[in-house]
């Protein structure tokens, strides 16, 4: 039986396709502001299990529409978790690093209080807690800083400002862990195989290493396109955006590593062969 795939244009959902023979849902298949929709595409599909790597992701835009991203990040998530529990199937959703604060600079445990600053934050809380309502046999997964040669992402941004600026501002004061698309992709699959399997469910952990900061990023990633570009830290505070961004976002990944023998990836390592495929 297959894995049933929300999302397919995104940069999670891409890398699975990639992966693994799973049938990826797009909105015309499965528009995410239909939740009932998407609880009876499961249904009519009845797959093995399922991956939930579509979302709302326009963190400023979300600002305006929270209303919009709490359906598609909260009520959605929601009925395909109920859907799957009905259906006695695995689920697997993936989150983020925004449902906290971003107090402190401990690495944030998955056991630790939420409490998200911004109204993507907001929603995406609203779908882990509609997801553990559902009492079935899923987990959460969250990540942090994505990045891939698709969609949208900050690897892409600093490329694509780097061809008409030598000399650019970047945050350096907000610290986490970018995490590649495609080792999300791998993890889902893992944890998606443990859980058919039997093993348990629960909220996970999953980020690069070692945790660094936009600044740090922006210069690893010039370094590894070979072009010079003057890079200058400055604070959050002299940034400023619509939504208030979280200034610690390391996460805790022992237990997801413990757990199903996923070690945290080297963004160095995949940042190269992502931006080598860019230039290609």
């Amino acid at each position: 039986m297959s894995v049933l795939v929300f999302g397919q244009t995104g940069q999670v959902a891409r890398a699975l396709q990639r992966q693994a023979p799973v049938v990826a849902l797009g909105r015309d298949a499965a528009d995410l502001t239909n939740p009932d929709a998407c609880a009876a595409a499961i249904h009519a599909v009845r797959p093995s299990a399922v991956i939930n790597a579509a979302a709302y992701t326009a963190v400023d835009r979300a600002e305006d529409e929270e209303p919009l991203a709490t359906v598609i990040n909260g009520d959605a998530p929601g009925a395909m978790a109920r859907a799957c529990a009905a259906l006695g199937i695995p689920f697997v959703h993936l989150s983020t690093d925004y449902v906290f604060d971003g107090s402190g600079q401990a690495p944030w445990a998955p056991a630790d209080p939420v409490a998200p600053i911004n109204a993507y934050g907001r929603s995406k809380l609203a779908g882990e807690r509609a997801v553990l309502a559902a009492g079935g046999h899923a987990v959460i997964l969250r990540t942090s800083w994505v990045f891939s040669a698709d969609g949208t992402n900050f690897v892409k941004t600093m490329l694509r400002l780097s061809e008409t600026q030598k000399a650019l501002k970047v945050v350096n004061d907000q610290v986490g862990g970018p995490t590649p698309a495609s080792a999300i992709a791998n993890a889902c699959l893992i944890i998606t195989s443990a859980l058919q399997a039997g093993q348990g469910g629960g909220i996970y952990h999953f980020a690069g290493t070692p945790f660094t900061t936009w600044e740090c990023f922006a210069r690893e990633t010039f370094a590894s396109a070979g072009r010079a570009v003057t890079v200058t830290g400055i604070a959050t505070a002299d940034y400023p955006t619509p939504a208030q961004r979280p200034l610690n976002s390391r996460l805790d990944c022992r237990a997801t590593e413990t757990d199903f023998g996923i070690p945290r990836p080297d963004w160095r390592l995949a940042l190269k062969g992502v931006v080598e495929e860019l230039i290609r």
